[in-house]
């Protein structure tokens, strides 16, 4: 996901009072026979593990940063990040014996003559850790004793303490005088909270002990609990935000993550199978990825939360501008046969005994495929896309493919069934396109609006001058924005804000719908917009009277069947309240309710004061003729119960 592309075609408080103001009113006539019904893909989540530190440190539950020391280059001050010394010496080294082909690093803890007291190494996690006394932790790490070894088992220390000193818990274990790599694990329940995150992971010894040996130790690991108890599995809190958006589908490895370059690529093979088999690779912005989190983690999460897979495979061009030549694409097409194999293929293929073998024997269910990602950028697609989709969809007949070049040029060969479009702008582009798909031809073609929000509010350097967060203004346009792909979901059968993820202290993208730290989530403006739209979705689409293109408040209605109401969703996009009549086509019940976010335009959730606008909910007053001020920079959603 980078910049995408800028098209230019053909949220919270109670509602104001419900009776029509003085000013002008917008009469608008509710239709009782659906044009459509709304598909059940239609809003979900566009994701990018690479992109500032989403993954690793985000979703990922993991919570040691550089715990493998993987694509580090040994000796060098980045190796090793995250990590400090406590009275002793550290080195990231290439040893001799590696843990395994893949993971060559270790770091070599040298204890010195005469040490007494604790010494060992510390680790500050992904900017903090968040220490909570109901949790218990799961603490693992690798050891030798590369030359000397003492004459008996030593007894290690694992604990979770401020960065001032403060014990918050702590465990120890016996570690065997061996040569070999040995793995020692164990459960940690700290017997107190933390009041922050400014903690740190340590591992220490007796410096009287240890004094004049060396250790080295590779791929630490601190677990959290994990959402539903999955192994290797996904953070807790920043899942349940998610499952609060009841998003119907999840666009994975995600955008720019398929690769910066041929080598960098990101290969489903690689992260697979134990840890110890994952090399890790650089990412795309910038830093490691350690590949813990897998496409089986992937897709095991993805079902859990009820959600659909739009998984995408690499087309043969990197976001460094190279692309292949279509002679050269052949052993990346079958590994992207391969791909999709250890998804959906029975346990007599290759893929799905991989992944049986792996413990999940039941193919997992996919529809939707990407191939590649924002080839727009790309004049070499035309030749690289008969070929992918020839093989592919040859392989897998029952599988979309999806096209990441424009639905308007170049033209490709075969014709895509569905395209993926993406869009980053101004508030302002927003509300002057909420009727960009009304004038789509409808020849079967479907539309993925795979990435889309405001990012700035200067038309003229959108790219440069970024908003930090999400603001009421910005989701208030991105709520006129949705009316339109709720209206044209004819044919746009899903819909992503793009990005999903960022932590505060990464600075690659701004703004994003959820930031957090390592101990709290920010649920942005945005979020409640995706999040009104998503829960609210209804069955089918009612016309009605249309906005006016030029205008400033925008409205869709759906019903929804059980149980029966009328769902209309409202977003006035500027200051002055807004006076609208909806002239319903049933008679209803005389009380509805009305969610609303509200607040001054500029307003932003942060980290450190989360809820400076949430949406509140009101009863109202409803009728088959039935009246509503929408606030100025406002989204409403209006739930009216059918009699």
């Amino acid at each position: 996901m980078r910049s995408g592309v800028l098209r230019s075609l053909p949220v919270l408080a109670l509602a104001a009072a419900i009776s029509p103001s003085t000013a002008h009113t917008t009469s608008v006539v509710v239709k009782g026979t659906p044009s459509h019904t709304i598909p059940p893909t239609l809003w979900g989540l566009m994701y990018e593990p690479t992109f500032r530190q989403s993954g690793d440190g985000g979703l990922y539950a993991e919570l040691l940063q550089n715990r493998a020391f993987q694509k580090v280059i040994p000796g060098s001050p980045d190796s090793t990040l995250a990590w400090h010394a406590i009275n002793s010496s550290i080195e990231v080294t290439a040893d001799y014996v590696p843990l395994s082909d893949v993971l060559p690093n270790a770091l070599q803890l040298v204890v010195p003559v005469g040490s007494t007291g604790p010494v060992g190494v510390g680790n500050e996690g992904y900017w903090g850790i968040h220490v909570n006394s109901s949790w218990t932790y799961s603490a693992s790490f690798y050891y030798r004793f590369p030359y000397a070894r003492p004459s008996s088992p030593v007894t290690a220390t694992i604990s979770l303490v401020s960065t001032t000193g403060t014990v918050f818990g702590s465990v120890t274990t016996q570690l065997a005088a061996t040569a070999s790599w040995t793995q020692a694990s164990v459960s940690l329940r700290p017997s107190h909270s933390a009041p922050n995150i400014a903690n740190n992971f340590t591992l220490t010894f007796d410096g009287e002990t240890l004094a004049d040996y060396t250790i080295n130790l590779a791929l630490f690991s601190l677990f959290p609990p994990t959402f539903q108890d999955q192994s290797n599995g996904i953070r807790k809190d920043i899942a349940e935000a998610l499952l609060e958006l009841e998003p119907s589908f999840f666009r994975f490895p995600g955008g720019n993550n398929l690769g910066h370059t041929v080598d960098t690529r990101w290969q489903w093979n690689a992260t697979v199978g134990p840890l110890t088999a994952r090399p890790g690779r650089f990412g795309d912005w910038g830093y490691v990825n350690s590949d813990g989190l897998g496409i089986l983690e992937y897709l095991t999460w993805i079902e859990s939360m009820g959600m659909q897979s739009i998984m995408a495979v690499w087309s043969g061009y990197t976001l460094n501008g190279a692309s292949l030549a279509p002679d050269q694409l052949g052993p990346y097409i079958e590994q992207a046969r391969q791909q999709i194999e250890f998804v959906v293929g029975g346990t007599n293929t290759t893929g799905g005994a991989l992944r049986a073998s792996l413990g999940r024997e039941k193919p997992f269910t996919l529809n939707f495929v990407e191939i590649g990602n924002e080839d727009w950028f790309s004049d070499t697609y035309p030749g690289r896309w008969p070929l992918l989709v020839g093989n592919l969809s040859a392989a897998f007949p029952d599988i979309r493919f999806l096209a990441t070049t424009n639905p308007w040029t170049p033209e490709l060969t075969p014709t895509p069934k569905s395209f993926d479009v993406h869009v980053y702008s101004v508030p302002g582009w927003f509300n002057n396109n909420t009727f960009y798909y009304d004038d789509f031809e409808r020849n079967g073609t479907t539309y993925f609006e795979g990435e889309y929000a405001a990012i700035s509010v200067n038309p003229d350097d959108i790219f440069g001058e970024r908003l930090p967060w999400p603001t009421v203004e910005t989701a208030v346009s991105e709520a006129a924005f949705m009316t339109g792909l709720e209206r044209n979901s004819d044919i746009v059968f899903a819909a992503s804000y793009a990005p999903l993820l960022a932590h505060i202290n990464g600075s690659q993208w701004t703004p994003n719908l959820i930031t957090f730290d390592a101990g709290s989530v920010v649920r942005s403006t945005s979020y409640y917009v995706q999040k009104f739209f998503s829960v609210n979705r209804g069955d089918a689409y009612l016309p009605s009277t249309l906005p006016s293109r030029n205008g400033t408040v925008f409205w869709s209605v759906t019903k929804k069947n059980s149980p029966a109401s009328y769902i209309i969703k409202i977003s006035n996009t500027v200051s002055t309240p807004a006076s609208l009549s909806f002239q319903l086509p049933s008679n209803v019940h005389s009380e509805g309710t009305a969610q609303v976010l509200t607040g001054p335009k500029n307003a932003s959730n942060v980290i450190g004061n989360a809820n400076v606008v949430v949406p509140k909910t009101s009863t109202i007053k409803t009728g088959r003729t039935t009246n509503y001020n929408a606030p100025g920079f406002s989204v409403t959603v209006l739930t009216i119960p059918v009699a």
